[in-house]
Parts: structure tokens; C-alpha cells; sequence
């Protein structure tokens, strides 16, 4: 799973996706797709891309009208977003499949 991928999925079902660095600070991916390291206060020493190869755990929170539709924040694996990344493009494009 790719940055780009959490931003698409982000954006597409306005969530929050949270996962944890290996120095102990949390990025997040906003609904708007842009990927934010809160604690980070000067130019990072890592490359995110390589922070959330390493990433397991994923914390998807709704944002925008989905807060208000109540849904939970809920635990994700690496294996069950990048499931939730591809049943998103593949609802984007529905013609990619052979039925």
C-alpha cells in the first residue's frame, strides 16, 4: 500500500486515517487527502512512504458528514485497508472488472 492509496481512500469516504511513525510521532491523513505529522515542528528525517510500509495498525475515523452520521473510529490491519482501498477504486471504476 502506497501514501497515495490512503489518500484516495481518504478522500473518497471522507475519513481520517491515523497511523504511528517509528520515532513515536502520528501521521495523519486528512479527508481532504493531505498526509500531516502533527508533532513535527522542522523538516523530517524519514520519508513517509517509507514510515507506512512499515505501518500495521491503522486508525480510521470519519471526518466531515460521515462524523456526523456516528459511525465509530475503528482499528484497521494493513491487510484490511488496502482491502477498503480496493473495493474503493473498484467502485470508481466498475468497468475494470469482467463480469
Amino acid at each position: 500500500m502506497k501514501l497515495v492509496d490512503l489518500r484516495r481512500v481518504a478522500v473518497k469516504k471522507h475519513l481520517r486515517i491515523r497511523f504511528d511513525l517509528s520515532n513515536g510521532m502520528e501521521c495523519v491523513v486528512n479527508e481532504r487527502g493531505v498526509a500531516q505529522v502533527p508533532a513535527l515542528h522542522a523538516a523530517p528525517s524519514f520519508n513517509l512512504e517509507e514510515e507506512l510500509s512499515r505501518a500495521s495498525r491503522f486508525l480510521v475515523e470519519p471526518a466531515g458528514e460521515a462524523a456526523n452520521a456516528k459511525m465509530k473510529p475503528r482499528s484497521y490491519t494493513t491487510e484490511e485497508l488496502a482491502a477498503l482501498a480496493a473495493t474503493g477504486s473498484a467502485e470508481a471504476h466498475p468497468e475494470a472488472h469482467d463480469e
